[in-house]
């Protein structure tokens, strides 16, 4: 074999060896260049396009075929529906019932919601979960249930996120802006407003906007944008008339119907709250819940289909239709108990878009409201519709930016972007104010949770006391008498020692400068011990260590392995628990700002 011959074998172990190293040259990429990041965001927003269009597509088909619809049309935009499609929803609600048990037996673990994710794992979501829920969101939407899309679009968009980041062994700052990108990229998507979606990823998503952030989300919008045009077109947005030129005081009904739709919101999160528990307190099976809220909602579709889906036709057909004020709050009540009743019977979905309906006849009954009382109104009615459902949206879902950066994308106008903005901002104060959550940490709160934003905080969670103790702790027993004690431990040689009782238990701390300082009448370790009620416990997180140590006035505490054996494992100061809490803090902060 001549040397040409034997070059080709060398050559092709050699592309062998450069296509195996090929993951971990771009890991290394990805993680030492943010040009990079930016870069698997796009892809992230690609990936959040399709799966919107596809989403959208075969709920469209669903709706089409199941309620006997033309082409394109708008179940919730229908002016009545056939008498047998009002049964749509319960035969929906048969097959989700059956796939919630099967699930419940097959794979029990629940689905992490995004802002859950980032706020407690680090971005962690699993890629199969969330397919599943999404299949069931799809379901619920597509037979008709009162639920939107919005939760799926942004929960498989996420999770593409996270397995992205995860897959490229990301650290726990660039999987959270990842899982933020793509839930960003399938708001952008949904409404064709890249924007709004950035800003749905920041203020929801990620907890935080830095310049660190905003390259990754950004990209991912666009690019999620560019592919939902690039399939459907652009899709046309609210036509809305000029603003007349008003003082100030003009703006006050619109502040006014910020604060109404604040209270309104938080009605529809308790009503939620309270259908879910009317339901799994009743007798009937979870399974077969679902059927009875099916039938529910679709004995009201046949009063109005507005109720039906998540109402996207809905709210472009009732934003310029002449309504009575009897009309409007008919249908408000309506669509509310139908999202009610859809979610807590078992249906899969969000709220996004049935807030923003609900929002929209709120702003118009509000607007008739109005001219009972005045003949003359300060704003055309399609005005109070687009700030009531921006207003409304943010009652329930959050985010007063994300909102009215929508409105601007979906009106182009800039004056009523300023009178979104400023209903959304009193809207939220209101719900913070005497509420305290949106829907989502509302939900987290119900479980458990003490989640607020999605902020991280999972690392005090991880910063545990029993990662930071120190293991090897000198103990003496508690019945030792103190001359014992001092002849077998000379001043200098510790500053605090474990005392244990008969049985091997934890009993106190004992202060060798106590041992020593004590008088005559003192004999025994057992009299000079401190904190003999208070320990730590090694699942404790460093606030909770931290609380307990200013409670107890201690600068050492024992940690034990449970309340009722009390054997000791370890030995915490708070000097060395505090110093962790300040650098992890730190740590923190320089993620935010990237530094």
């Amino acid at each position: 074999m001549d040397r040409a011959d034997r070059s080709v074998p060398q050559t092709l172990q050699r592309r062998r060896r450069a296509l195996d190293d090929a993951p971990a040259t771009l890991r290394a990429l990805v993680r030492s260049d943010e040009i990079w990041l930016v870069v698997l965001a796009g892809g992230i927003g690609v990936a959040a396009g399709l799966l919107v269009v596809a989403m959208n597509q075969t709920t469209q088909f669903m709706h089409e075929m199941l309620f006997a619809l033309p082409p394109e049309a708008r179940v919730s935009a229908q002016s009545s529906i056939p008498r047998f499609s009002a049964l749509v929803p319960a035969a929906g609600g048969l097959l989700m019932g059956l796939s919630t048990l099967a699930l419940a037996r097959w794979r029990p673990m629940r689905a992490v919601d995004p802002i859950e994710a980032n706020a407690l794992y680090g971005g962690r979501m699993s890629l199969t979960d969330s397919c599943l829920l999404v299949l069931q969101t799809i379901l619920s939407n597509g037979f008709g249930a009162s639920v939107g899309l919005e939760a799926g679009f942004t929960q498989i968009a996420a999770a593409v996120g996270s397995k992205v980041g995860r897959a490229f062994r990301l650290r726990r700052g660039d999987v959270r802006v990842l899982v933020g990108a793509g839930a960003a990229g399938g708001i952008a998507a949904a409404f064709n407003a890249p924007l709004a979606g950035s800003f749905y990823g920041f203020e929801l998503v990620i907890g935080t906007y830095t310049l660190a952030t905003l390259a990754p989300v950004v990209a991912a919008s666009i690019a999620a944008v560019s592919v939902q045009r690039a399939l459907l077109g652009d899709q046309p947005g609210f036509e809305v008339p000029l603003l007349p030129a008003t003082a100030t005081t003009g703006f006050l009904p619109l502040v006014l119907l910020g604060v109404l739709s604040a209270f309104a919101g938080i009605a529809l999160m308790r009503g939620v709250t309270l259908t879910e528990a009317v339901f799994r307190r009743s007798f009937v099976p979870a399974w077969l819940r679902p059927v009875i809220g099916g039938l529910a909602v679709g004995g009201a579709a046949l009063i109005s289909p507005a109720v039906l889906s998540s109402g996207h036709g809905a709210l472009h057909a009732g934003l310029t239709a002449d309504l009575t004020l009897r009309a409007l709050l008919l249908l408000l009540g309506l669509k509310a108990a139908a999202s009610a009743i859809s979610i807590g019977s078992g249906f899969r979905g969000g709220l996004f878009f049935a807030s923003l309906l609900m929002g929209a006849l709120l702003g118009k009954a509000f607007a008739a409201a109005m001219l009972l009382v005045s003949p003359v109104a300060a704003f055309p009615e399609v005005i109070y519709g687009l700030v009531g459902m921006s207003a409304f949206a943010v009652a329930v879902v959050g985010g007063p930016l994300t909102m009215a950066f929508l409105a601007l994308e979906s009106t182009g106008s800039f004056p009523l972007t300023l009178a979104v903005l400023a209903a959304s901002v009193v809207s939220s104060l209101t719900v913070r104010r005497t509420f305290g959550y949106s829907f989502a940490t509302w939900r987290f709160h119900l479980r458990g949770e003490n989640i607020r934003s999605a902020v991280d905080v999972g690392w005090l969670r991880s910063l545990t006391v029993g990662r930071m103790m120190r293991p090897e702790v000198r103990t003496v027993p508690a019945d030792m008498t103190l001359a014992a004690f001092r002849a077998e431990n000379p001043l200098g040689s510790t500053g605090r020692i474990v005392a244990l009782d008969a049985a091997g238990r934890y009993a106190g701390v004992i202060w060798l400068a106590d041992a020593y300082a004590a008088g005559e009448t003192v004999s025994r370790v057992a009299d000079v011990l401190h904190h003999s009620d208070t320990v730590l416990l090694p699942d404790m997180g460093v606030k909770e260590a931290v609380d307990m140590f200013e409670n107890a006035e201690a600068d050492a505490l024992a940690v034990v392995d449970s309340p009722t054996t009390k054997h000791v494992v370890g030995l915490l100061t708070e000097h060395y628990a505090l110093r962790r809490y300040a650098e992890e803090l730190d740590r923190r902060r320089r993620d935010l700002s990237g530094e």
